[in-house]
């Protein structure tokens, strides 16, 4: 099921235009700083042989170093139609085809035909969807175990940065907007559904947090 909205459908374009540069990014540098803090959380989760769900899974990086390292195998969530095709591409190259699934699509209007994970990892999600609210909660009911996110800090150079990139998203014509949503509204609605952080990191635009039931 394919983008229900003019913004989701606009961000899929977005992120589509940067695919194969995202791509190449992570194959000439490996994961950017805030994606290693990331990792470093979900190990002291653990994911050796847990099944994995990532919501905004991009090019697929991330879940298929987790599979290689251990990880039982992966869903992947992505708006965006090219970064499917340089994800599938990439698991195919790297051997993982038949331990990983991709789905295009809007993760809020498509929930009701995921299965649940072990671990759902959303890295620089919440920052591309106006409700946060429903994407956190309908996120939180495919988790069995551990929740891993990363999204930027409420501090005024992220939310000033998010304002002008919202400006160039308006005058180019597109529906997409960045956001910068409350980490304390944020940590509130996952902790209140029992889980407990046992992680957390940050860089100067982004905050990663781990969280296990």
């Amino acid at each position: 099921m394919p983008c229900c909205c003019p913004h989701s459908q606009s961000a899929g374009k977005f992120f589509s235009f940067f695919a194969k540069s995202y791509r190449r990014r992570f194959s000439n540098k490996g994961f950017e700083v805030s994606q290693q803090q990331l990792i470093e959380g979900i190990t002291q989760a653990s994911y050796k042989d847990k099944i994995l769900l990532e919501i905004g899974c991009g090019v697929g990086h991330l879940h298929q170093t987790l599979i290689e390292q251990g990880a039982k195998s992966a869903t992947g969530i992505e708006l965006a139609a090219k970064m499917l095709d340089e994800a599938r591409d990439w698991a195919k190259q790297r051997g993982l085809t038949e331990k990983t699934n991709y789905i295009e699509g809007d993760f809020i209007f498509i929930a009701n035909t995921i299965e649940p994970a072990d671990i759902v990892i959303m890295d620089k999600v919440v920052c591309c969807y106006p409700d946060a609210d429903s994407l956190i909660h309908r996120s939180l009911e495919k988790c069995l175990s551990t929740y891993a996110l990363t999204y930027p800090r409420k501090t005024w150079y992220t939310r000033l940065g998010m304002q002008i990139l919202a400006l160039l998203m308006k005058l180019v014509g597109s529906d997409f907007r960045p956001y910068v949503h409350d980490p304390d509204q944020i940590e509130k609605w996952i902790t209140e559904q029992g889980y407990k952080k046992i992680n957390q990191a940050q860089t100067t635009v982004w905050l990663t947090q781990v969280y296990k039931k």
